[in-house]
């Protein structure tokens, strides 16, 4: 089994597609929520479920910006992080549990993993978070921040057991989630 990660880009596209939409044995999306969602959640709450907020991830895409990482298992896209500068996600800024309690510069956040279900328990969300801490790290970021979900291993927005195994420290509390950080350089 070979894995690789690689930036969401104008090319890689119709991977991110074919992930979000892969069918289920029972017809149904097998990769929700994203297939809904498509990571613009923390984005623009303003967009409908589905159609529109595909258009507007694919539209980040095509743009150039790189909103996230995809993960191949031999070739076939199999996982997806978002992770992005914090200000990038208006809603997360505004978010009684989340929004910044500081005025630091440089953090990036991961707000979003999707692991194909045939793939889970393979490490590839391990892998999604160490690709997805370089490439924060080799586009200027300071740190990198999570929102890991205290209880639940399979949360979108990742555990925090997954975060602080790879060297995320917690930095608050908030709720059911704790917010984690790793400082870059």
């Amino acid at each position: 089994m070979t894995l690789e990660v690689h930036p969401a880009t104008p090319e890689r596209w119709p991977d991110l597609v074919e992930l979000f939409e892969r069918k289920g044995p029972r017809g149904g999306h097998r990769n929700v929520p994203a297939y809904g969602c498509w990571c613009m959640y923390w984005r623009d709450r303003s967009l409908g479920h589905g159609t529109p907020k595909k258009r507007a991830l694919g539209n980040l895409v095509r743009a150039g910006r790189e909103p996230g990482l995809l993960a191949y298992v031999d070739g076939s896209p199999v996982g997806w992080i978002a992770i992005a500068p914090r200000e990038e996600y208006a809603v997360l800024l505004r978010s009684p549990q989340y929004r910044p309690r500081d005025d630091d510069r440089g953090v990036w956040s991961v707000t979003c993993f999707t692991v194909d279900k045939e793939a889970r328990q393979g490490g590839v969300a391990g892998a999604l978070l160490g690709a997805g801490v370089a490439y924060a790290g080799s586009h200027g970021a300071a740190c990198v921040e999570g929102y890991g979900h205290a209880a639940d291993a399979r949360d979108y927005m990742g555990s925090r057991a997954l975060f602080l195994a790879h060297g995320f420290e917690p930095y608050r509390d908030a709720g059911k989630r704790t917010i984690v950080r790793r400082a870059l350089a």
